[in-house]
């Protein structure tokens, strides 16, 4: 969990998606999130988390549905939501925090 660590101290803003490869709805979110990442550019990161491949890291931050989203900065979780969510909410809700 160091790696995580690293990744979320950080003042740039950070969208993390917790996701499953098997799931629809995640497979719905992965343009969304190319799009919002494009529009961020250097802004924030956007970084996605397989929960199969990184299941202690999601049992320590309780992400039960999925997708699950979050943002971090500073080490600190601003932001959380499971579900579904449109680019344009995304990076609204980034820019809050850039």
């Amino acid at each position: 969990m160091s790696k995580f660590g690293e990744l979320i101290e950080t003042r740039t803003p950070v969208l993390l998606d917790f996701y499953a490869e098997w799931d629809e709805a995640c497979k719905g979110m992965h343009l969304v999130l190319r799009e919002v990442a494009a529009s961020l550019g250097d802004e924030a990161r956007v970084i996605k988390i397989d929960v199969d491949k990184n299941k202690e890291l999601a049992e320590a931050l309780r992400v039960k549905d999925l997708p699950t989203l979050m943002i971090y900065k500073d080490g600190e979780m601003k932001w959380r939501q499971s579900g579904e969510q449109d680019a344009d909410t995304l990076v609204g809700l980034v820019k809050e925090y850039v």
